[in-house]
């Protein structure tokens, strides 16, 4: 039956950049559900920023794959979402916006970079969002919101309309406040798209158990090890025991690569960012250049003008690391350190089904606590290493430290995302009952 969604966002956490009315919708999957889609994804007719005044105004004139499959599926798409500007940051703090708060406790930043998502659906606005996850960008805001995450395998969803920051570790993914509506909005996005070239045809179509017997979980020393919370380690190591009362058993595993992760990831994901970042020049996106003026002076100006510091200094470090002389030194090394992480979770992948671990090191943290860039970076060191790897990973609520989130991370191996899920309905399911 046909209808319209009446939708107000409360906004006193800033959740959302732009709200959209709602046309009729009839029949699908997600019928009548309003979905909140992260403000790098395109919208056609709807503006895109990526958080960005670089892009304010743009509207693109087509939708990402994921939302033609939203739109055919029934959803009302009720407005883009807060992101950290282009994917770059863990708080929601970069958006030229202004930052997300946390819902949970609004003195306190919301994760990032799909911090706006995360936040519209714990504080309610909707039951289900899309975020992108290129370092961490899904699961972090999930760990800190309470709320669930889910990075797909690389190649699973389509990432065609999704405005690239590093085209080869991001993915788009969904979010929700319960495995089971995770699974859901899952099995709407994951079809096939020639138009993305690293696209494998692995549609998901698949409804959680909590039927774990058998399973067996890794746990790695090294995700439990300096910098984690021990608070944080307790709750989650308390989680992994509710599921092998379900059970599972437990192996331990060790991920040695883990150590040179996050100096990998960030020469990867800058040096992608260089290239991908290119393309706003103020010709073709965004406010025009100041034409009187050469070429060079204009794009220098807009660029300083419209893109936040964050930005300049990510695309600054990746062109460093690809220039003449340093290649070698830095991108290259960093390519090799990725294919042994990829090749460590391939090792501890014979053994065991699922891997545990803490999402995040800490809980959320306050709002313009962590303004040094190191400290910010250090955030990503326990996601990171699945999308250097390219697989999937999910993160559930398993209890609180201080009042505040904490997440499970479950990863698997690639294409085995309805493993992780049916471990985490089972965890989620078992702590219910």
């Amino acid at each position: 039956m046909a209808g319209t969604l009446d939708f107000s966002p409360d906004d006193r956490y800033n959740a959302f950049i732009t709200t959209c009315s709602t046309a009729p919708f009839s029949g699908g999957a997600l019928a009548g559900i309003a979905v909140a889609v992260k403000d790098n994804i395109s919208t056609a007719g709807i503006e895109t920023t990526c958080g960005s005044r670089i892009l304010e105004g743009y509207i693109p004139p087509y939708d990402a794959y994921v939302v033609e499959l939203l739109r055919r599926e029934g959803a009302a798409i009720v407005g883009k979402t807060n992101m950290d500007e282009f994917g770059m940051g863990s708080t929601t703090e970069t958006s030229a916006f202004g930052p997300t708060k946390n819902p949970v406790d609004p003195s306190r930043v919301p994760g990032g970079s799909s911090g706006g998502s995360a936040a519209a659906v714990a504080a309610g606005l909707v039951p289900m969002a899309l975020g992108s996850d290129t370092g961490g960008s899904i699961r972090c805001p999930a760990a800190f919101c309470g709320v669930v995450g889910l990075k797909p395998t690389y190649g699973r969803v389509s990432r065609y309309g999704l405005i690239a920051y590093a085209s080869s570790l991001e993915q788009v993914g969904p979010m929700a406040r319960t495995v089971e509506d995770v699974s859901r909005l899952m099995s709407v996005i994951a079809r096939y798209d020639p138009r993305d070239a690293t696209m494998f045809d692995r549609p998901y179509d698949h409804r959680p158990s909590a039927d774990i017997g058998g399973l067996r979980v890794g746990i790695p020393g090294e995700y439990f090890g300096e910098g984690v919370d021990p608070r944080v380690a307790k709750k989650v190591r308390d989680a992994i025991g509710v599921i092998e009362d379900l059970g599972a058993s437990t192996v331990p595993v060790s991920i040695p690569g883990m150590r040179y992760a996050l100096a990998a990831y960030y020469v990867i994901c800058t040096a992608e960012a260089s290239s991908n970042i290119a393309r706003f020049d103020g010709v073709r996106y965004g406010p025009a250049v100041d034409t009187r003026k050469s070429w060079h002076e204009a794009y220098q100006d807009i660029r300083q003008e419209k893109l936040g510091p964050e930005v300049r200094r990510r695309v600054m470090l990746g062109t460093f690391a690809l220039s003449a002389g340093y290649a070698g030194r830095y991108y290259a090394k960093a390519l090799g350190a990725r294919q042994k992480i990829r090749q460590d979770f391939e090792r501890a992948f014979r053994d065991v089904d699922v891997i545990a671990g803490p999402t995040m090191p800490t809980v959320a943290f306050p709002l313009g606590e962590r303004t040094d860039p190191v400290s910010m970076y250090l955030s990503d060191i326990l996601t990171a290493p699945a999308n250097l790897a390219g697989i999937p990973a999910i993160s559930v609520p398993c209890g609180r430290v201080d009042g505040l989130p904490v997440g499970l991370q479950l990863m698997g191996r690639q294409f085995e995302e309805e493993r992780i899920i049916d471990a985490a309905y089972a965890y989620e399911q078992g702590v219910k009952a």
